[in-house]
């Protein structure tokens, strides 16, 4: 079990906080550092999370590498299939296409719906919009609001 609170038993790690881990120069460096430091892996997420990371690291000038080295070290597990979950997938997007969602958070939605004792660990306050099961807040592990 995580650290993160009882009764909770998986985190569902969003692209912001591992883009912050890695990069010094993001505003929540500090933040995300600390919490991962306090997390037990592994952490769930999934591959169009850790894409967006990566790509978000390439621009920064960061090695988009260090990304897979996290899932190589078992920081990070990826239980989740889009295949599988598509219809579902689809469905959120369309449902939130005026922010627009994207895929990851989709995918991020749909995985809490799949652990329903689990937390996202996001940057992202579009998940304080988002719903899972229809009307259920997403339990968050996020940064005070600024």
């Amino acid at each position: 079990m995580s650290s993160v609170g009882l009764g909770v038993t998986a985190v569902i790690v969003d692209a912001g906080p591992i883009v912050a881990w890695l990069n010094r120069a993001d505003r929540y460096h500090e933040w995300a550092k600390a919490r991962f430091a306090a997390l037990v892996p592994p952490l769930l997420t999934c591959e169009a999370v850790l894409s967006e990371a990566a790509h978000v690291l390439r621009r920064a000038r960061g090695s988009t590498s260090d990304v897979v080295a996290l899932v190589h070290r078992g920081v990070f597990r990826i239980p989740f299939a889009l295949e599988a979950e598509a219809e579902a997938i689809e469905r959120l997007m369309r449902r939130y296409r005026t922010l627009p969602m994207s895929l990851a958070d989709a995918c991020l939605v749909r995985m809490s719906e799949l652990h329903p004792r689990s937390r996202v660990f996001t940057t992202d306050s579009d998940f304080t919009i988002y719903r899972r099961n229809g009307r259920q807040v997403v339990p968050l592990l996020a940064p005070p609001a600024s």
